[in-house]
């Protein structure tokens, strides 16, 4: 069963990384390309705008979603440090209760918002697709982003209090600080190859 959650969370985490990366990147790409053909050769490429905006939603969402993966979004850690770490497991799970439910309640609504404008057979203006496609982004990345959460709750529980690791901003800026110096002393010593 832990091979089956292990393939789950990894084919997720893939999809995330890949459309963030894919998205951002064109979508950079394009917007320069449009830029340059509007300033230099006086022409602009009429369906880029809207493209753009869609590969910059999709790359954002779901690079959201994979933040829920790595723990990445911004969180008020004072509470969980000056109290017990029974208290603060409790904490955290509650926390991450709500923001699942939340994240499960506006894919659902996502999910119905995206059907009913498939019944509608909405089309983009400019690139003349079915409206349901830029809109997928919703529920599949809130639905990404839930699952996410849900594993991190299901690791909460699992976890005795004693052994719940809570790092306050300083200790994750000397981590950062110590990070960097491996980095740089390798390099160092590897003359750069590294």
């Amino acid at each position: 069963m832990i091979k089956v959650f292990n393939l789950i969370g990894g084919t997720i985490g893939a999809i995330n990384r890949f459309i963030t990366m894919f998205g951002i990147t064109v979508g950079v790409a394009l917007a320069f390309v449009n830029v340059v053909a509007r300033y230099v050769f006086d022409y602009s490429l009429t369906w880029a705008s809207e493209l753009t905006v869609y590969l910059f939603l999709w790359g954002m969402f779901f690079g959201a979603a994979y933040c829920f993966k790595i723990d990445g979004h911004i969180s008020i850690g004072l509470l969980v440090e000056n109290v017990s770490k029974k208290l603060a497991k409790y904490i955290m799970l509650f926390t991450r209760i709500v923001t699942f439910s939340y994240l499960s309640v506006v894919a659902y609504y996502g999910y119905q918002y995206l059907m009913f404008v498939i019944e509608l057979d909405e089309m983009s203006i400019d690139l003349e697709i079915p409206m349901w496609i830029p809109y997928l982004v919703i529920p599949v990345s809130f639905g990404f982003g839930a699952y996410r959460v849900a594993e991190h709750i299901v690791s909460l529980i699992g976890t005795p209090a004693e052994e719940i690791r809570i790092k306050s901003e300083t200790e994750e800026l000397m981590d950062d600080a110590q990070i960097k110096k491996v980095v740089e002393e390798a390099n160092r010593k590897t003359g750069g190859m590294l």
